[in-house]
């Protein structure tokens, strides 16, 4: 998979992984192999408002919150790498609320 999707320093790849209880991305230049941004439920900036972790709302919060800090770095394109989780739940949802904070993919 990682094969097919590369990121650059012009439009660096949003990486998802999601565990039970978490879900987690970053966005990656892997021309420099540096992690530019990056969210998840264990954020100090989520880690009050959530109730719960592993749901469809918890992924929208981390979609937003990615989407925010891609903003502040001047990060508008990437390359979206579902890292072999179906497009659907809580990968689906983070990825539409980045869409809509402005990240296009």
């Amino acid at each position: 998979m990682r094969k097919e999707v590369q990121g650059t320093d012009g439009r660096p790849r949003l990486c998802v992984f999601r565990s039970l209880k978490h879900i987690y991305a970053q966005v990656i230049s892997d021309e420099r192999g540096v992690t530019l941004a990056t969210a998840s439920t264990l954020s100090k900036e989520l880690r009050g408002k959530l109730k719960k972790t592993k749901g469809v709302e918890a992924a929208k919060q981390v979609g937003t919150l990615l989407a925010q800090l891609c903003k502040e770095k001047n990060i508008t394109q990437v390359i979206f790498d579902r890292n072999g989780f179906r497009y659907h739940g809580r990968v689906k949802a983070l990825a539409e609320a980045a869409r809509e904070g402005g990240v296009i993919f």
